[in-house]
């Protein structure tokens, strides 16, 4: 058991940082986390040879492409109390909007290169064990981390499909 808790203690902070980027909730990822460890601590016994975090994200991601499934499934729920929430909003900073904006624009990526991305830029996990916690081929890693980049990059610069607009010089 203290094995175990040397192990997994010092992967928690970047656990629930993939998962608060996933969730976009910060009492959802935390819950998600919570799961994930609950998991991971009954079926410790189950764990194969490999990295200890691989393995954890694995849990992680999985458990939350089925709260996704679930939530799609299910419509979007959203407590009475929350709902005066979004309709007022306080003055925020600008490095917050700046903030924002990127998390707008992260999630406007497709899941599968989201995912990858934020594997492998914001958790620092290699390709190999990118490819592990996502169950794909580590060649599908870097084509959706490279089709991810490039897509980030262009929404950042205000050149994605839709965003251009031609203009012309009327004399």
């Amino acid at each position: 058991m203290k094995d175990m808790l040397v192990q997994v203690e010092p992967l928690i902070p970047a656990l629930r940082r993939y998962a608060r980027a996933l969730m976009r909730e910060r009492a959802a990822a935390d819950d998600l986390v919570q799961d994930c460890l609950e998991r991971a601590v009954s079926r410790w016994h189950q764990r194969r040879d490999g990295s200890v975090r691989a393995w954890l994200f694995t849990i992680l991601h999985n458990l939350a492409v089925t709260q996704f499934r679930q939530a799609t499934a299910r419509g979007r729920h959203m407590p009475i109390d929350d709902g005066e929430r979004e309709l007022v909003s306080a003055a925020e900073q600008e490095h917050r909007l700046i903030y924002q904006d990127v998390l707008g624009k992260l999630a406007k990526l497709p899941e599968e290169q989201r995912a990858v991305l934020l594997l492998v830029a914001v958790e620092d996990l290699s390709y190999a064990d990118a490819a592990v916690v996502l169950n794909i081929p580590i060649g599908t890693v870097m084509s959706r981390l490279s089709r991810a980049r490039e897509r980030l990059q262009q929404e950042m610069d205000g050149v994605a499909a839709g965003n251009v607009v031609a203009l012309r010089s009327v004399k």
